[in-house]
């Protein structure tokens, strides 16, 4: 159950990548790399996968995802129907933390900044002032080279567009990490650092197993189904995927069903009973105890407080 690595192009003029990605639909594919990841969605709604968590994504949010860390972006259905009125859209910052040096982090003004790092080995999600200062400042590295291209994910690389140069770029990078470092709006993603387990024989089962998933968890989805599409029996594919996912594939589809239920709760106005059938729950009291279970509130408070603010 192998992440792709993928490896981030620069030029001869640039110790980081800064780009806008401009896609039919975000990253479909589970895959890692040595570099740290700043994202902001700009345009875009689907699933993430950050290590063993899984949330909604949409416009607006802004992620930092550390080193090595396995993560998966997947698009809402409507992004794969080549609608016109539909595009993915994204500014993301990739760099290496040692790339202005072995010590740099190490002097005592800049320790709070190494210590907010670490934390990034879980995968961060910003909010609040802190998610809004984060996302002027990246839009400041984008405007200060005078071009924006997009970027694209091919062949195990991620291609830059045109990017920034200069001192300013290295400046702004580091407004950021401070202005993280000094802040307490963020919450961590994965429950603990994930273990580079990879193995290279194993390069698409995640990949295959998620996008079944994903296309399926409104209805039951058998064991012998799965394993059968991880082309495992379903004992080995059972130890497999809570092995490396810490948590079985019946909490992994669960998860999906309710994370699915939080986005329709706030998109639209179906009732609450229709919300549950519709996430592949066959009983209401079987989805009001899972749904509380994992957001920690009843569908009906989650789209009260949603609507709240």
């Amino acid at each position: 159950m192998k992440p792709q690595l993928l490896r981030v192009s620069l030029t001869s003029e640039d110790s980081f990548s800064v780009r806008r990605d401009v896609v039919l639909y975000f990253y479909d594919r589970w895959h890692y790399h040595p570099e740290i990841e700043l994202l902001h969605i700009e345009q875009g709604s689907g699933t993430q996968f950050v290590g063993d968590n899984i949330q909604n994504f949409q416009a607006g949010d802004v992620f930092l995802i550390g080193p090595n860390l396995p993560h998966y972006w997947r698009c809402d259905n409507a992004y794969f129907e080549n609608r016109n009125d539909l595009v993915a859209q994204a500014t993301v910052v990739h760099f290496l933390e040692n790339f202005w040096g072995d010590q740099f982090l190490q002097l005592p003004e800049n320790r709070p900044i190494a210590r907010f790092l670490e934390k990034a080995r879980q995968g961060i999600r910003f909010f609040g002032e802190l998610r809004e200062g984060v996302k002027s400042l990246m839009h400041d590295m984008l405007n200060q080279s005078g071009t924006v291209q997009s970027g694209t994910v091919q062949s195990g690389t991620i291609q830059s567009g045109t990017v920034q140069s200069g001192t300013n770029k290295v400046i702004t990078l580091m407004r950021i990490l401070a202005l993280m470092a000094q802040s307490d709006e963020w919450e961590t993603l994965s429950s603990t650092e994930y273990p580079a387990q990879y193995d290279e024989a194993d390069t698409d089962r995640i990949n295959q197993i998620y996008a079944y998933a994903l296309a399926n968890f409104q209805r039951k989805i058998s064991l012998e189904e799965i394993a059968a599409v991880a082309n495992m029996s379903p004992n080995s594919f059972c130890r497999y995927f809570k092995s490396r996912s810490r948590k079985s594939f019946s909490q992994f589809v669960l998860e999906l069903r309710v994370h699915h239920a939080c986005k329709m709760l706030i998109d639209g106005q179906l009732p609450v009973s229709q919300v549950c059938f519709d996430s592949g729950f066959n009983q209401f009291s079987t989805f009001n105890k899972y749904f509380r279970e994992i957001t920690g509130k009843s569908p009906g408070q989650y789209r009260k407080e949603f609507k709240q603010g």
